[in-house]
């Protein structure tokens, strides 16, 4: 049977032994339903519980709460069982820490998410064996300081890591133990072979969206591709540390961090970019008749940000996105130019040699081999 995860949104006087009460009365009565309820996690500070149920559907999940304490979720989402225990830890109670009957479950679901990814500083090292080398010396320096600080890797991409933290204040000194030896390993000037990004950002597993953790990923994801910095935090997780270490700061030159207005503006952004980006007759007229801006004012929001012109933003995106259908392999390089709104394949042949120091179709060659 699929499984489901729930979220319910309770009110204040909600404690973790009341959501401990009901889980029991789950699990009393779920056999009534065909359903087995796994696990739960509950957040006495956001006051919100999340319940991991087997279940033959979304509808049998509502009865089985409906009949047994009348606590209906406010959404439903499919998952993956091994995609929750990467993010989250378990996917089944933890032992009994103490002979009670209840075994409350203090283990809020929100978790802190980096992105960390060491690239080629041009990608004409692409192709350099010393550089490649690097890059996987320094992957394993991340791999053992995620180990060191409790963090779970949940996906290897491309050039990135995708990694959980329960905690905000080891997510934090991870990232800072990464920046460092990366400082000790390589010089960070721009004479450096590789380069350093990282971004993080928090969030609980089920919002509005469909997907599992998917809002928190998509913004850490855009901080990493997006923002100017090497180290890119949200306000969320940076004031959840300095309240967890007693108001102390992280010092201010190891990382940049986006304020509400910004973190909406960036949001705004992407989505508004990524609905329109292959239409080949997307201008910034558009972008200021969506945002209501001046061309001067979208201009200073977007250089603040990203350190690039509202036309280079656009220009570097659509090349972001022909690298990603180029690394698939599916189209050659005149399908791709066209694909991602470039009007002419010589055009496309140039921007993309100014930005990754090499020839479209020279990249494609080095995939195959």
């Amino acid at each position: 049977m699929p499984i489901y995860m729930d979220r319910h949104d309770v009110s204040k006087e909600v404690t973790a032994e009341i959501v401990a009460e009901l889980h029991q009365k789950d699990l009393k009565i779920q056999h009534r339903f065909n359903c087995k309820g796994l696990t739960y996690w509950f957040d006495d500070k956001r006051k919100t519980a999340f319940c991991l149920v087997e279940a033959p559907n979304k509808a049998a999940i509502k009865e089985m709460h409906d009949q047994a304490h009348g606590e209906v979720p406010h959404r439903i989402i499919e998952v993956d069982n091994a995609i929750v225990e990467s993010f989250l830890g378990r996917i089944e109670d933890p032992e009994k820490s103490q002979k009670t009957e209840l075994n409350i479950i203090n283990d809020p679901a929100f978790r802190v998410i980096m992105v960390v990814g060491v690239k080629p500083s041009s990608f004409r090292k692409v192709l350099d064996e010393k550089v490649n080398l690097l890059i996987k010396e320094q992957n394993s320096e991340i791999i053992k300081s995620l180990s060191c600080h409790d963090g779970r890797l949940v996906k290897i991409n491309q050039d990135h890591f995708l990694i959980s933290f329960d905690s905000v204040t080891n997510a934090i000194k991870c990232a800072l133990e990464i920046q460092l030896n990366f400082k000790k390993n390589f010089n960070t000037n721009h004479d450096s072979p590789v380069k350093l990004k990282m971004s993080l950002n928090g969030g609980v597993p089920v919002d509005e969206k469909e997907g599992f953790f998917e809002n928190t990923i998509k913004t850490a994801q855009s901080y990493y591709d997006l923002v100017v910095g090497k180290m890119v935090l949200s306000t969320e997780v940076k004031e959840l540390y300095e309240s967890e270490n007693s108001n102390n700061s992280i010092a201010s030159d190891s990382f940049v961090t986006l304020n509400p207005s910004e973190e909406k503006f960036l949001k705004d952004l992407v989505n508004f970019t990524e609905k329109e980006w292959c239409n080949p007759t997307l201008n910034i007229r558009d972008f200021t008749q969506y945002f209501g801006y001046s061309k001067s004012k979208l201009y200073r929001k977007i250089i603040t940000l990203t350190g690039k012109s509202p036309n280079i933003f656009l220009k570097d995106y659509r090349l972001t996105k022909a690298l990603q259908l180029l690394n698939k392999k599916d189209l050659n390089v005149s399908e791709v130019a066209f694909e991602t709104g470039f009007n002419s394949l010589a055009y496309f042949s140039k921007c993309f040699q100014e930005s990754f120091g090499i020839l479209p179709s020279q990249y494609l060659k080095s995939r195959f081999l």
